[in-house]
């Protein structure tokens, strides 16, 4: 990213059905937020419509273009993906509409991956709707990691704390057969690397939380902790990570103990979303560790039960698109001050 410019930010919207393209239209209609980047929003001009009205902001206005090069400053600038009518039954699961968010992925990844765009920021799917025979994932994660050939680490950001999960959409049944010493490490580098060069804490400290209650209580409760969780936290150690533990979940949290570290990796969704959830409901950001790109998303869904209302709360996916902004600019800083500044020249013949 030229220091000329501002962000270029790549925005997918979602369900159409969903709280998606109302949230991205009441970020973008703040004059403020539009100076400290340059929206692009891959969509269609119909769909923009149909959702302004339904919440009654007519009064917003997207700078339509029709690639990302087209973009302006201090526009809230919409690249029209599509041409044809949509039928929008908010709150309705419709695979006929899920097929547009997957459009308006694939067209934000084509541009984040053509550097047209720094960063991108994904309005909330669902998961039923989405799936085709070219979408079979479970999420969002699945699909970038997928299209960008890379291991990803579901890492959540807010002002109080990091948290990343071990496992992700599975069953709670499945979660102590997918727990092992080389998926913990993994996850581990994951988040030792995105501390060190999306947050400038290149010796962040990490807690890892147990997977049994009271961290397996010598066996008691479960093997688990003391073969497979703190052999992996040992290893990451000599590789020069600062992991620590595995903590009981419910301690570990009662007592703030989440204060003393950079980031907590959780073994499974709940165990770490319960709590993470509870401390920043509505300002936290899901942030895909791990990725050559940068894609941050808010913390929430499709919210089918007040689509179209008008009511649903932007702070999410304006925490998110302002984390997109940080991460670009923090990414910047990290590899200039890694580059060789002694680049070695050829011979000239």
């Amino acid at each position: 990213m030229s220091e000329a410019r501002l962000p270029r930010i790549g925005i997918s919207i979602g369900d159409l059905n969903g709280i998606g393209m109302e949230i991205i239209i009441k970020t973008f209609s703040d004059p403020e937020v539009l100076s400290l980047c340059t929206p692009i929003v891959f969509g269609s001009t119909k769909v923009a419509s149909f959702h302004r009205n339904a919440v009654d902001m007519r009064d917003f206005n997207f700078h339509i273009i029709q690639s990302p090069e087209e973009a302006l400053e201090g526009k809230a600038n919409l690249v029209n993906c599509w041409k044809e009518e949509v039928k929008i039954d908010f709150g309705q699961v419709s695979s006929e509409v899920g097929q547009y968010a997957a459009k308006s992925l694939e067209a934000a990844c084509d541009a984040v991956e053509a550097k047209q765009v720094d960063a991108i920021v994904t309005a909330p799917i669902n998961k039923e709707s989405i799936q085709s025979s070219d979408f079979q994932f479970s999420g969002h994660t699945d699909y970038l990691e997928s299209r960008f050939k890379s291991k990803a680490t579901m890492f959540f950001l807010s002002s109080e704390l990091r948290l990343g999960l071990a496992t992700v959409h599975v069953p709670l049944a499945r979660v102590t057969e997918l727990i092992s010493a080389e998926l913990i490490i993994q996850k581990l580098k994951s988040i030792h690397q995105s501390l060190k060069m999306d947050f400038h804490l290149p010796k962040g400290r990490i807690a890892v939380l147990a997977l049994n209650p009271h961290a397996g209580d010598q066996g008691l409760m479960g093997k688990e902790d003391q073969e497979i969780v703190l052999p992996a936290i040992e290893q990451a150690r000599e590789d020069g990570i600062m992991a620590f533990g595995p903590y009981p979940a419910d301690s570990f949290f009662g007592a703030s103990s989440y204060k003393d570290f950079d980031a907590v990796l959780a073994m499974y969704h709940d165990q770490g979303l319960v709590a993470f959830k509870s401390l920043t409901f509505g300002e936290g950001v899901n942030y895909s560790a791990g990725l050559p790109i940068i894609r941050t998303s808010p913390d929430h869904g499709t919210a089918f039960d007040i689509a179209g209302q008008g009511t649903a709360d932007p702070a999410s996916f304006r925490s998110a698109l302002f984390a997109a902004i940080d991460l670009v600019r923090s990414r910047a800083i990290s590899a200039e001050i890694t580059a060789n500044p002694l680049k070695i020249k050829g011979k000239k013949k």
